[in-house]
């Protein structure tokens, strides 16, 4: 008998797949053809199973093709980025913020900016943030698990998808997800004192089925983020407000720095994208610019705080594989004038 289903966990080369037709995940191991495949398997990837009769175990027959791949954490088959950041305890770091909101706009997935800990900020931080990313172009949402603020629009954003959290340790997403889902009792982290940051709490990559239809990847996270194969003229179309006007540039090969006739430094002039957003779309362009070129790929590194799925993110879309991370900070902007993180 065979069925089709999506892996919703992996470990020591066993894996659990939940069938479309519904019951509870079925154990399953690979045949040898599988586990050698150029890719192995991966949690989200969409399979087709072989059980006996009655029989409880399965075997993994086939892996279906992917539409999306991460390489670190490995997740296949992803639709969207839920990008997490507290407004308070600790602080919010913008500048990660945008590294991730560039890394996932490079990867083309969805993105949602998912602020939260609104209960511990001062009064209006909160609306602050969620307006600033709104009019950047973003679903922005302000949430709080131990109030339960805005985890109603969470839930809808994350129904009938499959989502990844990303975000530094500390943000509190397991919280989140536990608001989300509750019976699943993620283990939630404490914010060391010492550093400002969280620690792990999650160890392996898994999906978890949402009541409300879809699946949330919880995964571990990294401390180093790298950005590669971003190409200088090609990171303002990961900012989302700035797509608009890069064509009104009078220049073709216009970076949106130092030009003359930049529709891009006209809009940040005008208010219409915001200023601290364009700083720091100068930091990552002076990053990318200053590079090596090695093998085709543009290569940096930044170490920033632990984050979900960097560190060597790689996607495959449409056949095409592209290397994606982030570039390492700089304190100055190509012109040589300081530019504030």
């Amino acid at each position: 008998m065979y069925d089709t289903g999506i892996v919703v966990r992996l470990t020591g080369g066993i894996c659990w797949v939940l069938a479309d037709a519904g019951g509870e995940a079925v154990r399953c191991a690979a045949r040898g053809n599988v586990r050698k495949r150029a890719g192995g398997v991966a949690v989200g990837d969409r399979v087709r199973i072989s059980r006996e009769p009655g029989g409880e175990d399965g075997v993994l027959e086939e892996v279906l093709p992917r539409l999306t791949y991460l390489i670190r954490p490995q997740v296949a088959n992803v639709d969207q980025a839920i990008v997490v950041m507290s407004v308070a305890r600790p602080e919010p770091n913008l500048h990660l913020l945008d590294r991730l909101l560039v890394l996932v706009e490079h990867s083309h997935l969805d993105a949602v900016v998912c602020f939260t800990k609104a209960d511990l900020a001062c009064p209006g931080e909160g609306e602050r943030l969620v307006d600033s990313y709104s009019r950047a172009g973003y679903r922005a949402i302000l949430t709080s698990a131990r109030a339960r603020q805005g985890i109603r629009e969470l839930s809808a954003a994350l129904a009938g998808k499959t989502s990844v959290f990303a975000g530094p340790s500390g943000a509190g997403k397991s919280a989140l997800l536990n608001a989300v889902q509750p019976g699943h009792n993620l283990a939630e982290g404490e914010l060391s004192t010492r550093i400002g940051r969280g620690r792990h709490t999650t160890r392996e990559v898994r999906l978890i089925p949402l009541d409300v239809g879809g699946t949330v990847a919880d995964t571990p996270g990294f401390s180093v983020l790298d950005i590669e194969s971003i190409k200088p003229r090609d990171l303002a179309t990961a900012f989302r407000e700035m797509r608009e006007y890069v064509e009104g540039c009078r220049f073709a090969g216009c970076v949106h720095d130092a030009e003359p006739e930049c529709a891009v430094k006209q809009a940040v002039e005008e208010g219409k994208i915001g200023q601290g957003r364009y700083e720091r779309y100068l930091m990552f362009l002076e990053s990318t610019a200053s590079m090596p070129r090695e093998r085709g790929c543009w290569r940096g590194s930044a170490q920033s705080g632990s984050v979900h799925f960097v560190g060597g993110f790689r996607a495959a879309f449409r056949g095409d594989r592209q290397s994606v991370g982030i570039c390492r900070h700089v304190a100055r902007g190509r012109n040589g004038r300081k530019i504030r993180s």
